[in-house]
């Protein structure tokens, strides 16, 4: 019996010594992989079905069509970065946003308790619209009164991710990315412009901070521009012409992700999962060393004469080096202004790999949302239109002329809205190459209206 005893002994002895061994690997194994940073291409997710759930998670992010800026380095390099943020604070996005759970890479996320703060004495003001202000630092605490822009009060405490403020006498807490120690500019429009883009007015626009979804944008003081075709062949259509990037400090800004406050549902310059992204990016070099800006800038303006020559009135988000307009901007602006949006962008690999646009994910969560649910398939439409447009002039495509990618533009568009890139950095730039993807890209608007 001592015997028996003895060996059972033993026994447990051993596994116990296995476990010990068991978690000293599993944690060398950890600590090595958390360090491989890498850059990604944007990747297809083929008929990948994504609870909602699921893609709960966490991260800091990229580009409108900006969180393209890697886009395609995910489809060459397997790995997905998951990166832990903080939750937005927005009203809207608060009460739907999902719990701490896992991301879409499977990443535990936790939850931020009681910050270490630095003492403040100073007056803050509120950048977005229906902002929480909660009886404690985190997520789960009780929502107290919702803000908007504008709003000033008394910041006493202050940690990267919540501030501790006075309002009404009493103690709350905000998260610190919806605070500003200057007073958000009122944003007014130049021109007299209503909800419809064929009333529009000539001339100059800006952001209205009335327009839905304007209160997520963080960077608005700049203006587009509205240009009315002229002759008898005006069609009263109008078109956004959005020269990707070309804004100063936006990549150092964070926006909202997706208007109801849920994460990425694919990777990019961003990891999916994450709820914030650079509020618009610089965008890359071209192997010659010319700026990604300045093509796409020089791209637009062709594109912009030939839409006109064709009857179509134009709106130019973008005509110099530099415009105040993040991503969320711009696309609030094409949502009242315009009857479509095309972001004119080039891929960050250096294959030639020809144009393509960026589609929606077929991920149900992500199709299910508001706006994308109502007009996704118009996306689509718009995009296969202007690839069928740039494949009739000769232009070369990359695989079948899309690829799935989960967009500040495309979650908050409400009209037909398409991130196309025309290349990537080892691709012609030069004005006859301009010229030739000017004709594409107009044959492809003629064709999405026609069928429209």
């Amino acid at each position: 019996m001592r015997k028996e005893t003895w060996g059972r002994g033993k026994i447990a002895e051993k596994i116990k010594r296995l476990l010990v061994l068991g978690g000293v690997l599993t944690t060398v194994v950890a600590a090595g992989s958390g360090c491989q940073m890498k850059s990604y291409e944007k990747i297809e997710l083929p008929g990948t079905q994504v609870s909602g759930e699921t893609a709960a998670g966490n991260a800091m992010e990229n580009d409108t069509a900006e969180e393209r800026q890697t886009e395609s380095s995910a489809a060459e390099n397997s790995q997905i970065n998951d990166n832990t943020g903080n939750m937005i604070e927005n009203g809207t996005g608060a009460s739907q946003a999902p719990e701490a759970g896992r991301s879409a890479v499977n990443a535990r996320i936790t939850r931020e308790t009681a910050p270490e703060m630095e003492n403040r004495d100073e007056t803050v003001y509120v950048t977005a619209m229906d902002v929480n202000v909660r009886t404690a630092p985190g997520q789960e605490a009780e929502v107290a009164v919702r803000l908007n822009r504008g709003a000033a009060l008394s910041r006493t405490g202050y940690s990267q991710s919540w501030s501790r403020v006075v309002y009404q006498n009493k103690e709350y807490y905000i998260a610190s990315q919806y605070l500003a120690t200057s007073k958000p500019e009122e944003i007014q429009t130049t021109d007299s412009v209503t909800d419809s883009a064929s009333s529009a007015q000539t001339g100059e626009v800006g952001l209205n901070p009335d327009w839905k979804y304007a209160g997520y944008s963080k960077i608005n003081s700049g203006k587009a521009m509205l240009y009315r075709a002229e002759g008898s062949n005006r069609k009263g259509k109008v078109v956004c012409v959005n020269a990707g990037h070309g804004t100063k400090g936006g990549a150092s800004v964070k926006t909202q992700c997706h208007p109801d406050g849920t994460p990425k549902v694919t990777g990019g310059t961003t990891a999916a999962g994450a709820t914030t992204a650079s509020a618009i990016s610089s965008g890359m070099t071209f192997a010659d060393g010319t700026q990604e800006s300045t093509v796409t800038l020089a791209m637009a303006k062709v594109l912009k004469d030939k839409l006109l020559a064709r009857g179509f009135d134009v709106l130019m988000i973008r005509e110099s080096d530099d415009v105040q307009l993040d991503n969320i901007a711009r696309t609030v602006l094409a949502n009242n202004l315009a009857d479509c949006h095309i972001a004119i962008h080039y891929d960050s690999t250096s294959s030639d790999k020809g144009a393509f646009y960026m589609s929606v994910p077929n991920v149900a969560s992500y199709r299910g949302m508001e706006p994308v649910a109502s007009h996704w398939q118009e996306h689509h439409a718009l995009g296969d239109s202007l690839i069928a447009g740039l494949k009739g002039v000769g232009v070369k495509l990359f695989s079948n002329g899309k690829m799935e990618m989960d967009l500040t533009q495309t979650s908050f568009s409400t009209v037909p809205s398409v991130d196309i890139e025309l290349g990537d950095k080892a691709s012609d730039h030069s004005a006859s190459a301009l010229d030739k993807l000017g004709n594409g890209l107009a044959d492809g608007v003629e064709m999405f209206f026609a069928a429209s």
